[in-house]
């Protein structure tokens, strides 16, 4: 039992890399681009256990990130912490009430929208090289 405890809460590097770089929005052959290795390698990085410090560095600046942020990634911390900041809020005004609710998954649409847009606009410079 202790085993499998010790088995879900071992920190796994290339599953957080590839969690962290999907949520950026960053396909495995940009990242393998900044990074001057192949595609291919980048999937192999994304299924080590762990990843050496100095790798690990790489990545994090091409992802805009610090180390720390990929080695102590949480899904579910992430996800409370969105849920946390967009509460619903009420703002008044005068005798009247306003109901202001934001929908954290929005958000997250929208965020990624603005992502995908970005990558977009980096692929066609690129192109016009």
């Amino acid at each position: 039992m202790s085993e499998t405890m010790e088995k879900t809460t071992k920190r796994h590097d290339g599953l957080n890399v590839q969690k962290v770089r999907v949520y950026m929005g960053v396909k495995q052959e940009a990242l393998a681009s900044e990074l001057g290795i192949s595609q291919n390698t980048v999937s192999k990085i994304e299924q080590q256990d762990e990843i050496d410090d100095e790798l690990l560095s790489r990545i994090a600046v091409v992802l805009g990130v610090s180390s720390e942020v990929i080695r102590d990634f949480d899904v579910e911390r992430a996800i409370y912490n969105i849920n946390n900041n967009y509460k619903d809020a009420t703002i008044s005004d005068g005798g009247t009430a306003i109901a202001l609710q934001i929908n954290p998954i929005e958000k997250i649409v929208e965020l990624y929208e603005r992502l995908l847009q970005s990558e977009r606009e980096k692929i066609e410079l690129l192109k016009n090289k």
